[in-house]
């Protein structure tokens, strides 16, 4: 593949980036910008993401005849990298977590229809969304197949009952997407919906706490019970819950490393800014032999975490599943975004400690990285399995 990003996409990188020096990073200083979950502020939102509108720097990961602005995944690759460099940037420009994956997979699979009532609501960013798929034991974790929400046909309706949990954005989200069972079969026995927040029959019995910073809306435990939705809001054909899971998913993994790229490249950011200026028994910190050691080897693995991320990135542009990419890239960039800001805090001491940085809030943050969207041992799990069927042609060359 070339590594070099094309006009259109250098071209929104760029003004990304500056969009991010001239409006986000200094925001982040702003008590008053924070709400009390530790995301931004609603009202500071509002007008940040007026100005990414008025900048056209808005849904960079939707097509144009849906309101975006059609980046390829090897585009957004670049552009998330330098959203994230701020704390605040994906959920300025709409294109954060779980809103992304959700507007990616409905522009893919939703009728005209549903993506008249519930697509275009989230890419005009009217409303927001939430993914209901996770539940509580002995329910569906990484294993889909233990799915124990379920649906059944009455006339042309379905009548939804069971319990999930960790259900991100749900207390803010008006549009969710539900994965439930509606048979008993092995790979066709769970079927995707769309539902209302108005929508009786169902409500959040809690908004769970959690260590890190929460996106709004937080991470909640809901509780189905008797909720009926009409057929027409079924997505895709009755049993291709799992496959649309999986179509989204691929995408959606690959976006949070792009994003935490950036997380990462921040933290070293700050540390680099603090050892050439932090003087230490007559030299500064950066001419030190052991802090060159901890900053070269973090952003040699920054490095590393951008090429994966590039590569999956490129191989889902060709049209590829990429799935040992994408795991592979899942992986060493949930790691990489924790050793990076570790790094940091190590470096700058008690001020990376303090929350005179956002170092301490990237730290809390990056611990979430190696669980969401699949652990990082069940992504091995399918890389590993992939080695072992496929033996030296794992590491094959595309022709």
């Amino acid at each position: 593949m070339d590594f070099n990003l094309n006009a259109k996409n250098e071209s929104y990188r760029a003004r990304i980036r500056d969009f991010v020096e001239q409006h986000l990073l200094p925001l982040e200083s702003n008590p008053e910008a924070y709400d009390e979950h530790e995301n931004i502020a609603l009202g500071h939102l509002e007008i940040m993401r007026g100005k990414a509108k008025h900048e056209g720097l808005w849904c960079l990961q939707i097509p144009e005849h849906l309101g975006g602005k059609g980046l390829d995944i090897s585009g957004m690759a670049a552009c998330y990298e330098e959203m994230n460099r701020s704390i605040f940037g994906p959920v300025v420009f709409n294109s954060a977590a779980p809103d992304d994956g959700n507007m990616m997979v409905l522009a893919k699979v939703g009728t005209e229809a549903q993506k008249e009532r519930w697509l275009k609501p989230i890419v005009e960013g009217t409303v927001s969304s939430a993914f209901a798929m996770t539940e509580p034991p002995p329910g569906c974790g990484s294993d889909p197949g233990m799915m124990q929400t379920s649906a059944k046909r009455v006339g042309d309706k379905w009548v939804v009952n069971g319990h999930k949990h960790y259900i991100t954005g749900a207390a803010a989200a008006s549009h969710f997407i539900l994965i439930a069972r509606t048979s008993d079969d092995a790979r066709k026995g769970l079927t995707a919906f769309m539902f209302h927040k108005d929508d009786p029959g169902w409500e959040i019995i809690r908004r769970i706490p959690i260590m890190g910073p929460e996106e709004h809306g937080g991470h909640c435990e809901i509780r189905f019970d008797g909720l009926e939705i009409p057929d027409e809001n079924r997505l895709m054909e009755v049993g291709d819950g799992l496959k649309l899971t999986q179509i989204r998913l691929g995408t959606a993994r690959l976006t949070h490393c792009m994003r935490w790229l950036g997380l990462a490249r921040r933290s070293l950011e700050i540390a680099t800014e603090y050892v050439n200026t932090r003087e230490s028994f007559g030299q500064t910190l950066a001419q030190r032999e052991g802090v060159q050691w901890l900053l070269g080897e973090a952003a040699m693995d920054i490095q590393v975490g951008r090429l994966l991320t590039m590569h999956a990135a490129w191989k889902l542009d060709q049209g590829d599943f990429a799935r040992k990419e994408v795991s592979m890239a899942k992986v060493a960039v949930a790691d990489t975004l924790h050793k990076a800001v570790d790094t940091a805090i190590q470096l700058c001491g008690a001020r990376g400690y303090s929350k005179d940085t956002p170092l301490e809030w990237i730290y809390r943050y990056a611990r979430q990285a190696r669980l969401v969207d699949g652990a990082s041992e069940i992504h091995k799990m399918v890389f590993s399995k992939t080695l072992l069927a496929e033996r030296a042609d794992f590491w094959r060359w595309g022709v």
